[in-house]
């Protein structure tokens, strides 16, 4: 079985990718059924808990359990990328969306890609960038405030409506810094590299919950299956995935995923709320998967 590289990421990866925009793209509606019955912090707190929590109970079963995170550098890393792309980013987001439209927060998303641009050519120059690169994650950037429209820049005359901007920006500036470094981690199997995150994540945000917060004394049946279904696929299953596809295929490849989150948000809302169709839904897709195409022309097509 070929290796798979940034170059060629192979058909798993993609599946990988693909698989992960659908999980996060229900994420959004998860938290906001969670948060209907919790708090913010309890929701950032306990969906990264019981998200550590599985992954504790199922790396045994694969051979892949925290044991075997090993040495001191491991464990900096996992600390490192725990607190920069778990804790702040979940905390900020989900501060920053009480305070600007949910859409403006998908904008931020869909900017990682640019945002782990230049952090690539610095930190992880063998990913490779060139103008075909840069042409092809600009332009599903187009497509993907297209896809959101207007609305995502429309004032809301919320308290420190400016600082929630800063907010989902830096939650961006966060997951692009967390993938780099994800990348430069020395080699750790993905389920224990993944629980090694979360629980760092977890015992940083713990105490700021339950200092704000205190702990939960309800738990209505809707927003706590909510919160397990967030904690179990878009927060545990999906940093196993995450750490896979970066350690194998790269940074840049990775951050495509934060295209089709939104377009998955979109369908989901049209097909399980009953939201209304966007009249921009398909140009705004077709630049979506003309720049995941040019990104990855040589992986799909070879080099011509």
């Amino acid at each position: 079985m070929q290796t798979a590289t940034p170059e060629r990421p192979g058909a798993l990866n993609w599946a990988l990718v693909l698989g992960l925009g659908v999980i996060w793209g229900t994420a959004f509606m998860g938290v906001s059924a969670a948060l209907e019955g919790f708090g913010v912090w309890t929701v950032t707190a306990g969906r990264t808990v019981m998200g550590a929590v599985a992954l504790i109970l199922a790396g045994p079963l694969i051979g892949q359990s925290l044991a075997q995170v090993k040495g001191a550098r491991a464990w900096a890393y996992s600390a490192v990328i725990g607190v920069v792309s778990v804790a702040i980013p979940f905390s900020l987001l989900s501060w920053g969306l009480s305070h600007v439209p949910s859409a403006f927060a998908g904008v931020a998303m869909g900017a990682v890609p640019l945002l782990v641009l230049p952090l690539v050519a610095v930190f992880s120059p063998e990913e490779g960038i060139g103008p075909r690169r840069i042409a092809g994650v600009t332009l599903g950037f187009v497509g993907l405030v297209l896809l959101v429209g207007d609305g995502a820049f429309d004032r809301t005359g919320r308290d420190a409506e400016w600082l929630g901007r800063l907010a989902c920006i830096g939650a961006a500036a966060c997951y692009a810094a967390g993938s780099v470094m994800t990348r430069r981690a020395p080699p750790m199997p993905p389920l224990a590299f993944a629980t090694a995150t979360l629980v760092v994540a977890a015992a940083v945000i713990v105490p700021v919950a339950l200092l704000v917060e205190g702990v939960p004394r309800d738990f209505p049946l809707w927003p706590t299956t909510a919160l397990i279904y967030v904690a179990l696929l878009p927060t545990g299953l999906a940093a196993i995935i995450r750490v896979r596809v970066i350690t194998t295929a790269g940074s840049i490849f990775m951050s495509l995923v934060s295209y089709m989150v939104p377009v998955w948000a979109v369908i989901f809302g049209i097909t399980l709320m009953g939201e209304a169709l966007p009249p921009t839904l398909f140009w705004a897709l077709g630049l979506i998967l003309a720049g995941i195409l040019l990104s990855q022309w040589r992986s799909l097509f070879g080099p011509r």
